[in-house]
């Protein structure tokens, strides 16, 4: 049964993550919704890269559910959690490609997990993602030692979207890049998320990708999710956090 456009892609209930004595979550509850961009901010090493781990399967959690596409990833089998992951992308922070596969390898590496597709199919894949997020075919030899840290960027946002999702998370995804590179990504993920229907799950910090690039944010600190809405709506709060972050001094002086 196909989810109403309003209905959330990623449902988080009361979801626990501890590491040691520290509570890094702590009954976090979330709604990501089909079609949009999601910027999820929060203090440094407040956690917010555990909850994409946590959703993801890396992290395990104490407590809580999480639901993606409709499915409890806590119940379901493993062939179902297989279907569920092939919809999903992932851009780690700083890209994490494989420094000793060539882009072509790293593109390639969730075909060859997921699917039993001929080299050439592959590498017309690859090929074709490479293209897609503004990068020449010419790249496709090189070793990530080779690239520049927007190109790294640029190869994992292929990777992620090796196999056709309808979901991609983004970690950080534009750390380490000039102000320059951030915005022509931050367009890039807008080009892509209204082109190809995409629903993003974005982990940062910058307040240009909030403002460029994301439909609604939400705000974590003390292991909840203390606000969510849109740029309006966060510049309106009176949250301490929310007033010293959205209206600092990296803060936009002009904001429309």
């Amino acid at each position: 049964m196909a989810m109403a456009a309003a209905d959330p892609i990623i449902r988080v209930r009361d979801v626990s993550v501890q590491f040691g004595a520290t509570r890094v979550l702590n009954e976090l509850s979330l709604d990501v919704r089909r079609g949009e961009i999601l910027g999820f901010v929060g203090p440094s090493g407040a956690g917010k890269s555990v909850l994409t781990r946590t959703i993801i399967g890396l992290v395990p959690k104490l407590g809580g559910s999480i639901e993606v596409f409709g499915v409890d990833l806590d119940t379901t089998g493993t062939a179902e959690r297989r279907g569920v992951e092939r919809r999903w992308g992932v851009l780690f922070q700083q890209g994490a490609l494989f420094s000793s596969l060539t882009v072509r390898q790293n593109i390639q590496f969730p075909i060859r997990e997921y699917l039993k597709l001929s080299q050439r199919l592959m590498d017309e894949i690859t090929i074709a993602k490479l293209v897609m997020v503004g990068l020449k075919p010419d790249v496709v030899d090189r070793y990530p030692s080779e690239l520049s840290g927007g190109m790294i960027k640029r190869v994992a946002l292929a990777r992620a979207l090796a196999l056709d999702p309808e979901l991609v998370f983004l970690d950080e995804p534009t750390s380490g890049l000039d102000p320059i590179g951030a915005g022509d990504f931050d367009e890039l993920v807008r080009t892509l998320q209204r082109t190809l229907g995409l629903t993003v799950f974005m982990v940062t910090h910058d307040l240009d990708s909030l403002h460029t690039a994301c439909d609604r944010i939400a705000v974590l600190g003390d292991g909840k999710v203390i606000a969510a809405g849109s740029m309006a709506d966060m510049q309106a709060s009176q949250h301490p956090w929310l007033r010293s972050y959205f209206h600092g001094k990296r803060a936009r002086a002009v904001t429309g």
